[in-house]
This record gives C-alpha cells, structure tokens and sequence, in this order.
C-alpha cells in the first residue's frame, strides 16, 4: 500500500528541512497547491497530488544519502523502552513523526489496523491521570489491542508492601507492553530492569515525560509548517512551573537536538528550570534567557508553552513570586506576543481562583494550539507502540476503512478545524 499523500509530503519536508515555500519551489508548484495537497482526506480544500508529482517527490527522496524511505537512523528506544528523551536522536524522532503521519487516518477515525490482534497492554498509573491515560489506552485499542487499567496505589498489591520489582515481573507474565505513571522520579526506570516487555515512561514525578515532549514536538513542527517556520532558529518560550513540571524538562532537552533556538525561561525563583538541564541545553550551543515577567519576556517567541503550577510536589515548600501576571490570557497575548505566535499548555489547565494558568478566554483564538496539541498524542503514541512491539512496517498495508459514521470535526467549537 503506497504511502499517504501527506505522510509523504511531511516526511519530504522534514528530510530536505524545507519550508513549504521553499519546498514548493522545490518542486515546482504553488505554495497553494502544496497545501491543498496536505490537507485532510475529507477537507473540502483537499485536491489529490498529481502522480507525476508524486514520483518527482519519491525521486528526490531516493536520491538523498543514506536516507530510506521511512526515516533516518535507528527508532531511539533502546531495549525495548521509552524512558526518557535522552534515548533519542534528531534522526530516531523524525523517524518516529514519519511513522505518527503513517498513523494520521486511523488517529483521524477514517482507517482502522487489527496489527496488534491479541496483544495486551498494562497501563499502570500509581498517580491521577486522564488525558496520559486515555490516549495510551485509545492508542493501543486503535492499533487492535486491549487494555487492562489500574489507577493509584490503593488499588495495587504496592499497597500491601509489594516492590516495584514483584509487581513489575508479575504483570509482565500477563501483558505484552506496560506504560507507568509514578510519583516518583526514576521508579518507571526501577520498573524496567525488571522486565523484557517494553515499557513507557508515562510521568515520573518531577523527572520526564517523554511521549508528552514527542507530542509537543510534533505539535510545533506541524504548526510551523503552516506558518512557513523550521523549527532550527525558533524562540521558544516556556511559562510558569518550571522547577517540577516535568513535561518542560523533556521537551526542551528534545528541542535540543535541533540547531540555534533560542529559550525564554519565564518563573519566579522559586520556581525556576533545574540548572543541569539548562546546563545541556547551552551546551548544545543554544540561547537561554530568563524572566520573571511574561509581559516583558513573549515578545520575540514563536512559541508559547505555559504550564501549571505542580502543587501536588511541593510539599510544606513554599511557592513565592508567582501571581497574577502569570496568567496567559487573552489580554496578554494581544500585547506581548507576536500575531502568529503558536500557545501551548500539556494540560490539564487549572482554572481554579488563583492558580493564574492559563485562561479559557483564549478558546476562540486560533493561536491557541491546546486541542490540536492533545489530539497529536494518539498518532505519536500509536507510533511509539508500533516501534516497541515491532508492527511499524505492517501498518500501511493493514489498514481497512471505518464501518461507523464518524464526525467531521471533534470539537463542535474548535478553532480552524481544518488547520494543517
């Protein structure tokens, strides 16, 4: 089964590191055209891309060093894991977003695959979760397998004493894959060591949360995309709890990889980035500045990631310094940032009186990428899966239409519902 069209064109992007300006005139049509061509199926604005293009397109890609055609490099997930970001290269991510836009039709409701018929997941969340939860579940059930659930410790024999170890080995004679949430940093590692199943880091505590920072990447480079950005040069802004939120910490090391971004770290003291991962960063040769105001520190960000205050860690330690002009609002935003600049939060947002996070009345915005953000987790995941369990080469040629109705867009208020 031949590849889609916009996993095709995506994946030609990214090898090349082409605008779709510059790709257009790459390859001779455009920019409109190009971009009808990578809308969805069932857009109304979507236009088939002519076979002769497609070949010139393959050819190009062919002729490229030692590139195949479905990525560069290995998939990153050394032993049969997904731990943390370090594990991966700039090659094994793109990889791994080829292999998310192979994903995009059955993620989008409209195919469906049976490759992992039979195969069971574990997902085990010893700390609250809803959207991490979910989507692994939704990932793994689309792909053709089931899942079995358990959240926090009250329902886990951990309760009665058990080791990490015990409860490891012993759910693994029972599924094929485990993911883990655990409150505390390094226990999805403990987990591992004792196992050969693949395991995925689902948040340990204040440590990482790989798939997460594999979302957002891919959220940033499909929303640059659009806006005719590279992700290489990029102003990245991250906002709020930047001490114990542990999605920050994975995605800027994966940014990392890419070449001559720039970081505008915004928190108070109390809350500020541990300083050996700000450390690897300017290692890897790029800028970071600090903040304590966001109306003073958006002003030349392409992105704006904002995250909540992670209360559940402090403890007795106070939060000082962090108040009202912490909150990303609507306001805000009109007269700090940039008119294309993309807004990104890994949720949940807590819109309780004083958590100053970030306001519902950006929903209307455009520039608002939340939604989009969250919807990118169930290719990216899928992907991971069929990396671990080894089906990443079958998906394409298994795939089948829906039987059901499905609706043309998920939320009844999205903005740009079409937005590619």
């Amino acid at each position: 089964m031949a590849i889609a069209t916009q996993a095709l064109l995506r994946d030609a992007m990214r090898r090349l590191n082409m605008t779709r300006d510059a790709f257009a005139e790459r390859i001779g049509c455009r920019r409109r055209t190009l971009d009808s061509w990578l809308l969805p199926d069932e857009s109304s604005e979507y236009r088939a891309m002519p076979e002769v293009a497609r070949r010139y397109v393959t050819e190009i890609l062919d002729n490229l060093p030692d590139s195949p055609q479905s990525g560069v490099g290995g998939s990153g997930l050394s032993a049969n894991h997904l731990l943390s970001v370090d594990q991966l290269s700039r090659e094994s991510v793109e990889e791994l977003f080829w292999l998310a836009d192979v994903m995009q039709p059955i993620a989008r409701r409209q195919k469906v695959t049976r490759v992992l018929e039979g195969a069971v997941l574990a997902n085990l969340f010893f700390e609250a979760s809803t959207r991490t939860r979910i989507s692994f579940g939704a990932a793994f059930c689309r792909l053709g397998g089931s899942v079995c659930d358990t959240t926090g410790f009250t329902f886990s024999s951990m309760a009665k004493g058990e080791s990490i170890y015990d409860t490891s080995r012993v759910v693994s004679g029972y599924v094929d894959a485990m993911v883990i949430r655990h409150p505390e940093k390094g226990a999805v590692a403990e987990f591992a060591r004792a196992t050969n199943i693949p395991v995925v880091n689902g948040g340990d505590g204040p440590g990482e949360h790989p798939s997460q920072a594999l979302l957002d990447l891919y959220t940033i480079q499909r929303e640059f995309s659009r806006l005719g950005k590279l992700i290489d040069g990029a102003h990245i802004a991250m906002v709020g709890d930047l001490k114990y939120g542990r999605t920050v910490h994975s995605l800027i090391k994966l940014l990392s990889l890419y070449r001559g971004l720039t970081f505008t770290l915004i928190a108070p003291q109390s809350l500020e980035m541990p300083a050996e991962i700000v450390d690897v960063v300017s290692r890897n040769g790029h800028v970071v500045e600090f903040s304590d105001s966001p109306a003073n520190g958006l002003a030349k960000a392409d992105i704006l990631y904002a995250t909540r205050i992670q209360k559940e860690r402090f403890g007795e330690e106070a939060i000082d310094g962090y108040g009202a002009e912490f909150e990303i609002n609507q306001k805000l935003v009109n007269q700090a940032c940039k008119s294309d600049v993309v807004i990104m939060h890994p949720l949940p947002r807590d819109g309780r009186p004083g958590s100053y996070d970030l306001s519902i009345d950006l929903n209307a915005d455009p520039r608002l990428a939340i939604f989009r953000q969250t919807d990118n987790g169930i290719p990216i995941r899928m992907a991971i899966f069929a990396k671990l369990l080894g089906v990443d080469k079958l998906v394409q040629r298994s795939m089948k239409d829906v039987t059901w109705v499905t609706p043309a867009h998920i939320g009844p208020d999205d903005a740009l519902p079409d937005f590619e």
